[in-house]
């Protein structure tokens, strides 16, 4: 069960929240280029999924997320997610829902690439209040394949890895306030998959 809150911000705010003294040291910096996958249909759409293949570094990994729940930006939803072969798609190998593994097993054949994600995340682990949270910051961009239809991607997650889940808004409210001055993080219900398939049926 994966527990996140989505926040967005103004490019113009991004030096104020590099500045703030939580995020000064213990950053990783990595690249992320993600393919999310379909059927002609939109039928994961539908049902509220997203099927996606990332290449991280050089390892390759294989992610189902369920519907959830999603309101303020905070969502809830199941998440399974391990090392793939590119375009193997082996769900009877990663998800142990035998109902969903069989459902997602025979959409197989018809899923194709929709739309992709590229951006590169800053990723920190933060101790506060008793609790564990990764922050992730993303900055690139979702593109749909042979188009010319793009869109920036500049948000912040905060994953809860241990404690309350009070503890991500108290987290969010201390980012906030910088020694420079307040940035402006927005709760976003938005999901970079949302974005993605809103973007894919403009090309559509």
């Amino acid at each position: 069960m994966e527990t996140e809150l989505k926040l967005s911000l103004n490019a113009a705010d991004l030096p104020l929240l590099l500045a703030h003294p939580l995020l000064a040291t213990g950053v990783h910096t990595h690249r992320l280029l993600n393919t999310y996958f379909d059927t002609p249909e939109l039928t994961l759409q539908q049902a509220r999924m997203a099927v996606r293949e990332r290449l991280s570094g050089d390892q390759w990994l294989l992610t189902i997320k369920t519907a959830g729940q999603s309101t303020g930006g905070l969502s809830r939803r199941q998440e399974w997610e391990g090392p793939t072969t590119p375009g193997a798609l082996q769900f009877d190998q990663l998800v142990d829902d035998a109902a969903l593994s069989q459902t997602l097993m025979a959409l197989r054949p018809r899923l194709q690439a929709m739309f992709c994600t590229d951006f590169e995340r800053q990723r920190w682990v933060i101790a506060h209040g008793g609790t564990q949270i990764e922050v992730a910051l993303d900055q690139g961009r979702i593109h749909v394949p042979g188009t010319d239809l793009s869109e920036p991607i500049l948000e912040l997650e905060l994953e809860l890895l241990s404690g309350p889940e009070s503890a991500l808004m108290a987290l969010a409210d201390v980012l906030r306030q910088t020694p420079q001055g307040p940035v402006m993080l927005v709760p976003s219900d938005a999901s970079k998959a949302q974005r993605g398939q809103a973007l894919w049926a403009r090309a559509h």
